[in-house]
């Protein structure tokens, strides 16, 4: 999947899961940062590849995984894990 962007001044959020990657090394940056705090691959298999082309320029690209419920929080437990397991 490409993503093709043309911003200024704003900030892009990805929120992705185990299984997908996301490719920022086309996005040409004029005075921007990328944050990537993608999940740890343990094994699982690429589902989606995210290819981000364009031009940002005075903006933030964050990539990140769903933050864990309070429950999960208080269990220590990650996000990609159902509270049943």
């Amino acid at each position: 999947m490409q993503i093709d962007m043309n911003m200024a001044g704003k900030k892009l959020t990805l929120i992705t899961k185990p299984g997908i990657v996301v490719d920022a090394g086309a996005l040409s940056l004029v005075h921007s940062k990328i944050k990537s705090r993608q999940a740890p691959d343990h094994g699982t298999p690429i589902t989606l590849r995210v290819e981000l082309v364009g031009t940002m320029m005075h903006g933030r690209v964050v990539v990140r995984p769903p933050r864990r419920t309070f429950g999960q929080w208080l269990l220590r437990r990650p996000t990609f894990l159902s509270a049943g397991d």
